[in-house]
């Protein structure tokens, strides 16, 4: 009734695992699958899992549901049997307390159900902030063929003639009200206009950042990247992967034969010239930690530091990412910077990266630069350390004020964003354009789930004497889609027992990105004497049951990926043991 191998291919599929053979469990595993699938669904065909992060509460990737029936189609085109396999789905701008602390449970879950299932293959689909991180860390822990399909960006939409960054000019928008110099009443008039389609941000945030930094590290059709969620080349494209993983899996060309040294890389060369998100750090370490490759945070600047940034996408720059498809797109940059690339890594195409590039243009230097005439020299991510950061903490020198980069301010302390919000308006706060805005419990144990918090919010009473930046030190993170002199990620962070936990309002703050340099400017023999205070403590999570537990007790810090630590790692595809 079933074999148990493919035609094509003469090799036994995992799925012929459960479906081949006579006995009860084949039959039990066949029988309740023959909802709509013929007899030769079992032939020994490839059977793949379509991970689908659709979901209306998701907002940026209800869209998905779509793009899965192109998927679908290419793969009934090239003989494969695809299966829907709605996982667990972040909306980035929906969940509280923060989307970060549901990343690693959504990467276990869609690794469980991978392995679990009769599958040969899988294509992610994803869109928002950590859906595509988390697909890429499940699929790396199993090691299957895998590719992933962005959901891509939303269209641009304009208010007052002008076009909107979605995220970037929330943040700028919503510091204008503040400063007096916007209504409220034109700001609420903007809402309908910034999210203008189906789709993620339109700005080199973090969706957009993993979209790119995916095709870089070799996970997707090369080109697809940036594609629009309304642009019907989304779906010609979605039909191609769809083809394409059933040709993986006739080659046996999983994510290990992917994700290298090399490939990693070449996303940290991505990362610089396209001045992507801070938040891409954590999730390639991640990515990376699931696949035992060592990467560290000093690869990011050793790497990326020298990269120059092209990309005059906002929040860097002034364009969006309808404007850099229009001028090229991803590959055009790569070509641009492709002597900083490795030329071994791979893509799921079989053929190398580098190989993709050669018809490659870019055809707008205004938003795509010419490589020696760039918008900045030097535009990695800068990792800095000192008694304030021993672990490591990062700054986007692309997204911050130039003036700032060298600094030495006063602390003004927050313990919780609680606080924050409670004290950074009274206009008796004892805060001047020189202050470093210090914010702690912020971090992966801390909060729990380290937030996108960093970017605090000036004071009200700065802003209406024109300041627009000022140092901020954190051990949370920040959206991709925000600017600003932020110092991110500091480790360890102040709930794991960090110097974060020990600054005192008045203690002075020295910042010197150029010489990668974090340090709390306090005699020694003054710090060996401080215990955080009661208030810090107190904001720090202890929560008593669930999944919060959990994170809590196992999380690992920023500068390792925040995976928590009995995720490192993988377990491979096979299951030992039958159903029945």
């Amino acid at each position: 009734m079933a074999t148990s191998t493919h035609a094509e291919s003469g090799s036994p599929r995992r799925s012929a695992e459960w479906y081949a053979g006579s006995d009860r469990n084949a039959y039990i595993h066949r029988a309740w699958m023959r909802r709509g699938l013929p007899d030769n669904a079992f032939d020994g065909r490839p059977h793949i899992a379509i991970a689908n992060s659709a979901s209306d509460l998701t907002p940026c990737n209800a869209h998905l549901d779509e793009v899965m029936q192109s998927v679908k189609a290419g793969i009934f085109e090239a003989g494969g049997i695809p299966l829907n396999l709605p996982v667990v789905s972040l909306g980035e701008t929906q969940v509280r307390p923060t989307a970060m602390l549901w990343r690693n449970m959504a990467a276990m879950a869609t690794e469980e159900m991978i392995r679990a299932n009769p599958i040969d293959g899988v294509v992610l689909l994803g869109g928002c902030d950590k859906t595509i991180p988390a697909l890429l860390m499940a699929a790396a822990s199993v090691d299957l063929p895998a590719l992933v399909v962005p959901g891509g960006p939303m269209k641009t939409g304009t208010f007052q003639g002008v076009a909107l960054g979605c995220g970037t000019d929330v943040w700028r928008l919503s510091e204008e009200v503040r400063a007096g110099t916007l209504s409220q009443e034109q700001f609420l008039k903007s809402e309908s206009s910034m999210i203008s389609s189906k789709g993620h941000c339109n700005t080199m945030g973090t969706a957009s950042t993993m979209a790119l930094v995916t095709e870089a590290l070799g996970m997707s059709i090369p080109g697809l990247a940036g594609t629009s969620a309304v642009d019907s080349r989304l779906l010609e494209s979605a039909h191609a992967s769809g083809r394409l993983v059933v040709e993986m899996i006739l080659a046996g060309r999983g994510p290990s034969s992917i994700l290298t040294e090399a490939s990693f890389h070449n996303a940290i060369v991505a990362l610089a010239a396209l001045g992507g998100s801070t938040n891409a750090v954590v999730h390639l370490l991640a990515i990376a930690g699931r696949l035992g490759i060592d990467l560290t945070l000093d690869d990011f600047d050793r790497i990326g530091s020298g990269v120059p940034l092209l990309v005059n996408l906002q929040p860097a720059g002034r364009f969006l990412v309808d404007d850099f498809q229009r001028a090229g797109g991803l590959l055009s940059v790569l070509r641009e910077v492709r002597d900083l690339l490795d030329p071994s890594a791979l893509t799921v195409t079989g053929r190398p990266l580098v190989e993709h590039l050669d018809s490659a243009r870019v055809w707008d230097h205004d938003v795509i630069a010419a490589r020696d005439q760039p918008l900045i020299p030097d535009a990695g991510i800068a990792v800095l350390r000192g008694n304030l950061a021993p672990g490591g903490a990062i700054i986007k020198p692309a997204a911050a004020s130039p003036h700032l980069l060298t600094h030495r301010g006063r602390a003004v302390v927050f313990d919780t964003i609680e606080d924050m919000h409670a004290r950074i308006d009274d206009p008796d706060l004892d805060v001047d354009e020189s202050s470093v805005l210090v914010l702690r419990g912020c971090g992966p144990r801390g909060y729990p789930g380290m937030p996108e918090v960093a970017n605090m919010p000036l004071p009200k009473k700065l802003l209406a004497q024109g300041v627009r930046d000022m140092v901020r030190v954190c051990d949370g993170r920040m959206s991709g889609t925000a600017y600003g002199t932020v110092v991110l990620h500091v480790t360890p962070e102040a709930a794991a027992g960090g110097a974060l936990g020990i600054v005192e309002t008045g203690d002075f703050i020295v910042l010197d990105v150029p010489n990668r340099r974090l340090v709390l400017d306090v005699p020694q023999e003054v710090l060996d004497r401080r215990t955080p205070n009661a208030a810090t403590t107190a904001g720090y999570a202890n929560p008593k049951r669930g999944w919060e537990r959990l994170y809590v007790d196992h999380v690992m810090g920023a500068d390792t990926g925040a995976d928590l630590d009995f995720l490192q790692g993988s377990s491979g595809s096979k299951v030992s043991r039958e159903s029945h």
